[in-house]
């Protein structure tokens, strides 16, 4: 099993150095700086700078990519989900880069991989009936492929905890009168991912393995009484996994996190369904619906949750409230930190952003703030020898929307004219 496990991970190392992979691996990650390009903006149109750069979201991506990858790939070789040599397994990845052109969220694999599933099905049954064996064209087993679905939901599990916060653009909304603040998130990841293919000893490279009595874990129809005469070879394939959410009840630490781990449920459920399904035909057809309905219930139940749930970054009579500090700013040197409710300044009350900037502006060399933290504690937080300041860089939720604030559509034609307007001015400006 080692000899497997170690010919598995040399499959995902040489795809990151063969020109081809590469070049893929380059083209994506192009195409994943330039999305990135513009989150950087809306953060500086927003908060007024920058929060993440484009480079650093970019290399993120594909860092915890290949992580994913890996993971994904070993869980993969140690459950010994495999396929035929003929099956057009590969579609999976390529019909989940065509329905992201139709719907970012679709670039999941519940939704290529139920499409995937019913076209197998559906041919199979077709070469059945008319008793034409080569109209079974995708020769792809339900059990093998729902499996690597719920391996690659559980791995997207991890990497939405891992690093779905990052490159976050602070959002607001206007409920009966009261601004609240939140979060739009949105993250990419790219995957090098290692399948095992059964082949014939007379085709290309593979290996000859002598298996442990427990594998394969996953129970599929290929006969792997026969397996010892036949050769496993790894095969990497290039797919592409997504997060996207919006949160105004709860921080964007937090929100990755119940998020991952409701991926990381659907995918153990969707598991342990295909493995029940293994000899009866309309299980699988079950299955194969339950893919994508149940991968919609999760959001929905989320989205649910989110309407429910109570908003948590509002100011009041109290004080105004931080929805984000920008790293590197005098707020983050104070320890100011998303949630906090900044009550008072230099013992003056904090009713608005303006009585901030004013003592800023007006300080002899030093400020004491008093925040209440999302927990309630009160705390004081102190800057001595402070050297001219024009802003705490802290991002507020306003009280009220000024009269002169425009209102942005995040959706459609309007959002990308109003972009392309602000990354116009922002080439003038430089």
């Amino acid at each position: 099993m080692l000899t497997l496990i170690l010919y598995v991970l040399r499959a995902v190392a040489k795809a990151l150095v063969e020109p081809m992979s590469l070049l893929v691996l380059i083209l994506i990650g192009a195409m994943f700086y330039k999305q990135n390009k513009k989150i950087t903006l809306m953060q500086k149109i927003v908060v007024g700078k920058s929060i993440n750069s484009p480079l650093e979201l970019t290399i993120s991506q594909i860092v915890i990519g290949i992580f994913g990858a890996v993971l994904a790939s070993l869980i993969i070789a140690c459950l010994g989900i495999t396929f035929r040599e003929d099956s057009l397994i590969d579609f999976i990845f390529i019909l989940s880069i065509i329905f992201m052109f139709i719907k970012p969220r679709f670039v999941c694999f519940a939704y290529s991989g139920a499409a995937l599933g019913l076209l197998s099905f559906i041919f199979e049954k077709i070469s059945i009936i008319l008793n034409k064996p080569s109209l079974d064209l995708f020769k792809i087993d339900i059990v093998a492929l729902m499996s690597l679905v719920a391996v690659l939901h559980f791995v997207e599990g991890i990497m939405i905890i891992l690093d779905g916060k990052r490159g976050a653009i602070p959002v607001f909304k206007n409920d009966k009168g009261t601004i609240f603040g939140g979060f739009l998130l949105k993250r990419y990841w790219i995957l090098p991912v290692a399948l095992l293919f059964i082949m014939n000893p007379n085709s290309f490279e593979g290996i000859s393995i002598n298996f442990p009595n427990w594998w394969p874990i996953v129970k599929q129809n290929i006969p792997f009484n026969t397996i010892k005469n036949l050769i496993i070879s790894a095969i990497t394939f290039y797919g592409i996994l997504g997060y996207e959410s919006v949160t105004f009840t709860r921080s964007k630490e937090e929100k990755t996190v119940s998020s991952g781990i409701w991926v990381i449920l659907y995918s153990i459920v969707l598991f342990l369904f295909s493995q029940v399904s293994s000899n009866n035909e309309f299980a699988q057809l079950l299955l194969i619906i339950f893919a994508p309905l149940g991968h919609e219930a999760m959001i929905l139940i989320q989205r649910f949750m989110e309407i429910k749930g109570k908003a948590i970054y509002a100011s009041g009579e109290e004080g105004i409230m931080v929805l984000e500090v920008i790293p590197n700013s005098l707020a983050d040197e104070m320890g100011i930190k998303s949630g906090d409710l900044l009550m008072n300044i230099n013992n003056n009350k904090i009713n608005e952003e303006n009585d901030i900037l004013d003592v800023l502006r007006d300080a002899p060399n030093y400020i004491k703030l008093t925040a209440r933290k999302i927990s309630g504690e009160l705390k004081e937080l102190k800057y001595d020898n402070l050297v001219s300041k024009n802003d705490l860089g802290a991002l507020m939720v306003p009280k009220v929307v000024p009269e002169d604030n425009a209102v942005i559509k995040l959706k459609g034609k309007e959002f990308k004219k109003y972009l392309d307007e602000a990354k116009k001015r922002e080439e003038d400006n430089q």
